[in-house]
């Protein structure tokens, strides 16, 4: 199975010490979120994760730990946007964290982290030149470091017209001209441009459009071929994306993004942050006398080991 850390807030900014306390233990507990006294338990245990994936907009505060996770094959994305305090108030400076993803790159090796920039969203300071030569300074620093760029357009949801109301989706024209851009830039600097959940058309300027965390994608990370059950994979039609279990929660993050998805308001995570305990199975709160709680069905995917040709892209590159 893959779990995920990431869907739903920032496990590596935020809460590491709680993750690795998680990982010591050899188990970790998450609330449905539909249904709160439901709760599933996971092992945390390499014979049946096949992949941790993270994604985060500061790894820095995991590096010094990932020693502990090194019986764990993994897979990091690392979101890099080129947007100001006023957009992403809690995010670190943009320089500090592409540092950070050249260390983590260095240390867990090139496959196992991608970039995301992510989401993209037009206004007059953000201009598509903008875009344009942010993609082309970032690209020009993680070259060597990572070997591809997922790009996302903003999606509407009811919460994020609320929390950045002066936001507008990106026209068919600009998508259009960012993606030929970034492929060509990504050419320049060895990055392949993937999307996810965006116009398949978008394939036609170079852009792969199967989606972010695919099979591929965590088999090249993993070293390893999966089988993996056809009820496991992505009920989204317009992507072949392997969704794990997250163990996040919602309305978590404070990073305080004006356009986040994953937050209802800002009020919502202060009280949450309040409730947060390191030594809990839960990332939010304690097990309450309601609870019911569900052991996971968690199976291994693995089948074998890749070999050096099956982790070559057309190009001879890793994939």
């Amino acid at each position: 199975m893959m779990l995920n850390t990431g869907c739903r807030t920032d496990i590596p900014a935020y809460y590491s010490d709680w993750f690795c306390n998680r990982i010591r233990a050899g188990y970790v507990m998450t609330r449905n979120p539909y249904r709160p006294e439901q709760v599933l338990k996971y092992r945390l245990d390499p014979e049946v994760v096949d992949v941790l994936c993270f994604c985060t907009k500061n790894p820095r505060p995991m590096l010094a730990r990932l020693p502990e996770l090194c019986a764990f094959r993994q897979f990091w994305f690392v979101t890099v946007t080129p947007y100001g305090k006023e957009i992403e108030p809690n995010v670190p400076h943009k320089p500090d964290v592409l540092d950070a993803v050249k260390e983590l790159s260095a240390m867990v090796g090139q496959n196992r982290v991608g970039w995301r920039y992510d989401p993209v969203f037009i206004t007059e300071k953000y201009s598509a030149a903008y875009h344009i030569r942010a993609f082309q300074s970032m690209a020009e620093r993680l070259c060597g470091y990572i070997s591809s760029c997922v790009v996302s357009f903003i999606d509407l949801y009811e919460k994020t017209k609320r929390n950045f109301p002066q936001v507008t989706a990106v026209g068919a024209g600009e998508q259009e001209l960012l993606i030929r851009e970034f492929v060509k830039i990504g050419q320049e600097y060895h990055i392949s441009i993937r999307t996810c959940c965006e116009n398949p058309a978008l394939a036609k300027y170079g852009a792969d459009v199967s989606g972010c965390m695919t099979k591929r994608v965590l088999e090249a990370a993993a070293g390893c071929h999966f089988a993996i059950p056809k009820a496991r994979k992505s009920p989204r039609a317009a992507c072949d994306c392997l969704l794990g279990a997250d163990i996040g929660m919602y309305n978590s993050c404070p990073h305080g993004c004006v356009y986040c998805y994953a937050n209802y308001d800002r009020k919502t995570v202060a009280q949450n942050l309040r409730k947060h305990d390191p030594e809990s199975p839960l990332l939010i709160g304690n097990l309450q006398p309601n609870d019911h709680v569900i052991e996971a069905k968690q199976e291994s995917y693995l089948t074998a080991q890749l070999t050096l040709f099956d982790s070559m892209g057309e190009s001879g590159a890793p994939v």
